[in-house]
């Protein structure tokens, strides 16, 4: 039964991971529809990542109160709905309140989700779960790019999805009994030790872990939200072939996290971490030197590559890093740190851009992942520090 549960929560991941990489694929369209500037997706993503921030923060208290199978059911219905009211969007204020549920439906469920595979499953299970976020966010920008290139209909693009999401919240409801008996079968699971802010912040293994998290999602948020609009604009390549050539990152990210489940046989997290590292500062490197068709796209799906791993081990080496009944509110932080990064990266870009144009994309790569790659040194020191102290008690 468990395994049967595990399948439902790889379906809901999928979930997560839909909505996601629909605005960055839709915007080159959008903003000409709607008459708005380009820099006006950073203040849709703003808002999005607002509401997730505010659930991750108090996803320990929410999941703690209502249990992880109704979080997952409440998240995701809203999700589906707020993508019906992006499908009917008529201006750009619709599109802000839209946004808001659809924000606020990441968070809990984003937490819940990854807490639960990581204390009752292995390292492979983690990395298949964040493989079939990839799934999601990989399929979506085809469907919107199919959407586009029928008289550049991102409406319909977002009522796609919307029938996609609305399906995996009915299987939400379905999946509710097999909860029930998996959970009657696995009385003795670790409670939830609720964290307050402070508390968290206090240890300086967090702001290093959080710090990871930050730079994994600047790296993945402005390719989501910049890439189609930099592979357009700088590279010379039409809105709706943009919107397709994106999907080589998801599809990067989806396969290394794939490849990355079965690694774990044999290398530890921390070696698949530091691989994904070196993967990405290739990428990097190829997109400064390059600008061409074959060199963006290569470069993004080395991105996607390199990247995609580095999240779901992370994620799984938190309770090991601090323990089992802190991991939830642990990975609260984590994740609100993430969409936090998701929020304001768009943003911090869109303002380098007015400066510099929309060609530095890969400098601003760069330094993001000079960032990642520092705190995630800082928090292996640690953790060696930590495992030698252990060693000797």
């Amino acid at each position: 039964m468990a395994t049967i549960l595990l399948v439902f929560i790889y379906i809901f991941y999928i979930g997560l991971g839909v909505p996601d990489s629909l605005l960055g694929a839709a915007w080159p369209a959008i903003y000409g529809d709607l008459s708005v500037p380009i820099s006006y997706a950073s203040l849709v993503s703003v808002i999005i990542s607002c509401g997730t921030v505010l659930s991750s923060l108090f996803s320990a208290h929410v999941i703690a109160k209502l249990g992880t199978p109704r979080v997952t059911v409440l998240s995701t219905s809203l999700t589906a709905i707020a993508l019906l009211g992006f499908s009917f969007s008529q201006n750009f204020l619709w599109l802000c309140i839209c946004a808001v549920p659809l924000g606020i439906g990441a968070g809990s469920i984003d937490t819940a989700l990854n807490n639960y595979v990581v204390l009752h499953y292995n390292s492979m299970q983690v990395n298949f779960l964040h493989c079939f976020y990839g799934a999601g966010v990989t399929v979506s920008p085809y469907l919107m790019s199919l959407a586009l290139s029928d008289n550049m209909n991102w409406r319909g693009g977002y009522k796609t999805v919307f029938f996609i999401q609305l399906t995996i919240a009915a299987l939400s409801i379905i999946s509710l009994p097999i909860w029930k008996r998996v959970n009657q079968a696995n009385p003795q699971e670790e409670p939830i030790q609720v964290l307050s802010l402070s508390q968290m912040l206090k240890r300086k293994k967090v702001w290093a872990s959080c710090g990871v998290f930050i730079g994994i999602s600047a790296l993945e948020s402005t390719c989501l939200i910049w890439g189609s609009t930099f592979l357009a604009e700088s590279v010379g390549i039409p809105a709706d072939t943009a919107a397709a050539l994106i999907t080589f990152y998801f599809i990067g990210m989806t396969l290394s996290r794939l490849l990355s489940g079965v690694l774990t046989i044999k290398y530890s997290d921390w070696q698949i971490i530091f691989s994904g590292q070196a993967v990405i500062f290739i990428a990097v490197v190829l997109l400064l030197m390059q600008n061409s068709v074959m060199a963006a796209t290569l470069g993004l799906f080395l991105i996607g590559l390199g990247n995609g791993p580095i999240f779901p081990n992370i994620t799984h080496l938190t309770p090991e890093l601090y323990s089992k009944e802190a991991s939830q509110s642990i990975i609260g932080i984590q994740i609100a740190f993430s969409y936090l990064s998701v929020m304001l990266t768009p943003v911090l870009f869109s303002v380098v851009t007015t400066f510099a144009g929309i060609s530095v994309f890969p400098n601003f790569l760069l330094v993001m992942f000079l960032l990642m790659i520092g705190c995630t040194i800082v928090l292996k020191i640690g953790d060696a520090k930590s495992h030698t102290k252990r060693q000797n008690v």
